[in-house]
């Protein structure tokens, strides 16, 4: 079994930054992916960003065309903690943010982004709200 907590979310004006974190802990050696996902009210769970954990692919991210350029997912050394640093943020960015985590081994998922929420393990979100 994961664990994973979130913390960081806020409420930031339109331009604004803010960075979310994730530590992961149990049987982290277990996870091929790591992700962020949001969900807005009234709105379908959306894959935001994520890192292939470990094989060929160790450390590739991968985006939502609506976060690129402006949102980047990392994660820390020891490879517990994940991160998200939202930058430029949007009022259309505001949502419930969760850290999700998944055991399928790294380059094994077709479109990891598009199944980003429905992964095996989630975290209790933090709320972000951007306002104009």
């Amino acid at each position: 079994q994961v664990q994973l907590v979130e913390s960081g979310g806020g409420s930031v004006q339109a331009g604004g930054s803010l960075r979310l974190s994730c530590e992961a802990s149990g049987y982290t050696a277990s996870i091929g992916y790591m992700g962020w996902f949001r969900q807005a009210p009234g709105k379908e769970r959306e894959g935001v960003a994520g890192i292939y954990i470990g094989g060929a692919r160790g450390g590739r991210t991968f985006y939502a065309d609506s976060v690129k350029g402006r949102f980047t997912c990392s994660q820390d050394n020891a490879g517990n903690t994940l991160y998200l640093q939202m930058n430029s943020l949007k009022p259309e960015d505001t949502a419930m943010y969760y850290c999700a985590a998944t055991d399928a081994r790294s380059g094994t998922l077709f479109q990891p982004l598009y199944v980003l929420p429905h992964y095996k393990y989630r975290g209790q979100g933090t709320q972000v709200t951007v306002s104009s």
